[in-house]
This record gives C-alpha cells, sequence and structure tokens, in this order.
C-alpha cells in the first residue's frame, strides 16, 4: 500500500486539475469572459469533468478497494488524458486514454463478477461498460451530444449499485429487486436507443431516471439514517436531494427528448451531472477519500455550506435556463462552480483540523 501512495496522490493531483479546469472551461462555455488557457478548453468540460475528474476519482477508490497493482491502470490512464488536453499532443490522445481506462475498469468489475455475479455487482458493471461504449464512441468521432448519455450512463448505473448494497437489509424482499431492476432495465434501454434515435432515447432514459429516483426515495437506506445526528444526516441528506435532482432531470429529459445544445440540454444534463453525481460525491465523500488519502475526513456542520450552495445555484441556473434568462444561468453557473470550491476547502479544513488535533 505505502509503495502506491506516491501513485496515489499522483493521480489525485491530477484528477483535481481536470477538477479545476473543467470548471473553467465551463464557464467559459457559458460566456465569462476570462482567459481560455488553450483554445480547446472549452469543448474538454464534459470529459474533463466527467472521465477526468469523476473517472479518476471512481477509479482510484476501486484501485485502492482491490489493492492490486494492475486495477491502477484506470485512474492512471485518465490522469494521462488528462494531461494530453492540457499540455497538447495529438487530438485522439485524450480520447484514448480514457477509453483505456474504461477498458481497465470493465476488466476489474468482470474479475468481481465472475466472484459474485449479484444484481449489485452486474449494475456496476453495466456502469463501467456503458463509460466504455461512451468513450469509445467518443474516440471514432461521435460527438459529445450523443456519447455524454453513455457518461451519464455510467455514473448513474454505478451509483445505483451502489445504493442498492448499502441499502438491502434483512427484510429486503425479491419484489424490491425486480422494481430495481425493471427501473434500470428502462432506464438501459433507452441509453441502447440513443443510438439509433437520439430523441427516442432521452425520452425512454428520462423514464428510467424517474422510476429510479422513486425507487431510491422510496427504498434507500437513508430513510432510517436522516433522525441521526452529524455525519448520517448530512449524507442522508445529500442522497435524498440527488435523487431529487434525478427525478428533475428524467421529467426534463422525457419532455425536451435528444435536444443537442441550448437551454434544454444545458438543465437535463446539469440536473443530473450536479444536481444527482455531485450531492452523491458530496455525501460519499467523507467516507471515499479516507481511503485513497489514507486520512480521515470529520464530519463538520460546515459541510452543509456547500451543499447549500450546489442546490441553490442550480437552481438558479435552471430557472436561468428554463426562463431563458441568461444572467440567471451565467451567474448559477459560477455559484456552481463555486460549491466545488467550497467542498475543497472545507474538506482540507476538516482533515487538516482532524491532524492538528492528533
Amino acid at each position: 500500500m505505502n509503495a502506491q501512495r506516491p501513485l496515489r496522490v499522483a493521480c489525485m493531483m491530477i484528477g483535481m486539475i481536470a477538477l479545476l479546469t473543467g470548471l473553467w472551461a465551463g464557464l467559459l462555455r457559458l460566456g465569462w469572459p476570462w482567459p481560455p488557457l488553450r483554445s480547446t478548453l472549452p469543448g474538454h468540460h464534459g470529459p474533463l469533468m466527467v472521465s477526468g475528474f469523476l473517472g479518476t476519482l471512481i477509479g482510484l477508490e476501486r484501485a485502492v478497494e482491490l489493492g492490486s497493482r494492475w486495477t491502477y491502470v484506470t485512474p492512471l490512464s485518465t490522469a494521462v488524458g488528462v494531461l494530453a488536453f492540457l499540455i497538447g499532443g495529438p487530438g485522439s490522445m485524450g480520447p484514448l486514454c480514457m477509453t483505456v481506462g474504461s477498458l481497465g475498469f470493465v476488466a476489474s468489475d468482470s474479475a468481481i463478477i465472475d466472484r459474485q455475479p449479484t444484481l449489485v455487482t452486474m449494475t456496476m458493471g453495466l456502469g463501467k461498460l456503458a463509460w466504455l461504449v461512451g468513450n469509445s464512441l467518443w474516440l471514432i468521432g461521435w460527438p459529445i451530444y450523443q456519447v455524454v448519455w453513455w457518461w451519464a450512463g455510467f455514473l448513474v448505473l454505478t451509483i445505483a449499485g451502489e445504493r442498492l448494497e448499502l441499502s438491502r437489509e434483512p427484510r429486503t424482499t425479491h419484489g424490491t429487486e425486480a422494481a430495481f431492476l425493471g427501473v434500470t432495465g428502462v432506464f438501459v434501454c433507452g441509453l441502447v436507443v440513443t443510438t439509433i434515435s437520439l430523441d427516442i432515447g432521452v425520452r425512454v432514459m428520462g423514464v428510467g431516471m424517474l422510476s429510479l429516483a422513486l425507487w431510491l426515495l422510496r427504498h434507500d437506506l437513508v430513510h432510517h439514517t436522516i433522525s441521526r445526528e452529524g455525519q448520517p444526516r448530512f449524507i442522508a441528506i445529500c442522497l435524498l436531494s440527488g435523487a431529487l435532482w434525478l427525478a428533475v432531470s428524467g421529467a426534463l429529459g422525457l419532455l425536451a427528448g435528444g435536444v443537442m445544445v441550448g437551454p434544454s440540454y444545458d438543465a437535463v444534463l446539469h440536473a443530473l451531472f450536479l444536481g444527482f453525481v455531485v450531492s452523491m460525491l458530496f455525501g460519499h465523500a467523507p467516507l471515499i477519500l479516507p481511503s485513497i488519502l489514507n486520512q480521515p475526513v470529520p464530519f463538520q456542520r460546515r459541510f452543509y455550506i456547500h451543499l447549500a450552495l450546489l442546490h441553490l445555484s442550480l437552481l438558479l441556473r435552471l430557472v436561468g435556463d428554463l426562463a431563458l434568462w441568461w444572467p440567471g444561468r451565467q451567474w448559477g453557473g459560477l455559484l456552481n462552480a463555486m460549491a466545488f470550491l467550497v467542498f475543497l476547502v472545507n474538506t482540507g479544513y476538516a482533515i487538516r483540523t482532524n491532524t492538528s488535533l492528533t
């Protein structure tokens, strides 16, 4: 483990660079008149955030969990892909590295499924396969407005599988798992259909996201922890609010269909990636980061600041999108980025405070 620490730290640092540059790229896309750093940076907002930041972070978590050196191929490949975007190189270098990273993830999940062929492992494995498909389509030249739904599939199915695993109880019924299988099946069907008809596929995915949100709100274990104090309540609020944003994204996707640009496209994707995925990230961070950083992240009440800022700024952004109110969309996006920065500051402060006390 100690021999792998420098690699973990290096990948984590590059993942943070991907986050910061991805946020900068997103703000440039919203029209903030700031230096572009690189002319191609705005077009790499999605890849930097999904594969560069989240892919590296989730890949590190899995590599640390499994403990095998070869599993580091995922975070290492995505980290190299980030550097290819930022430093420059052949145009296909970044997509190729991201594809290799997702292939490594599929390989590690395949080994897990072979040992434990359960609904949980297969759902999470489907998520990694969706990431690989999306990156592969991107590598051969498909536009981001099409492959982004496969990236969404990666995150939605991975999170859904984790929540199913954590929500299992002795009284869990076959009906509960059958319902989960049904709603994720609708989502996956819609995902596959996007390759044939983007409009129909996104609408079917919208039904799947709405249904999955209802499943989470009904069956997730957090209903039993929200009454507790401290970290359990914070995590529960993160996960329940994330499920509500998943429902919002699903409803918007069902109504808007396969839009390729514009306010509706922005609203559907950011309700999903920011509202659902980042809420889950904020909730899980105190549990994930200690294994990666080898440092505890004790809960502090200040964590509610970045969570509240995320939700309020996203609400402002979506109002701007749906009302065609450009300042609301711009300022909502800027405050979205601020929520990430406050999250990093609060997390760093919690780690530093704990270290000074020990």
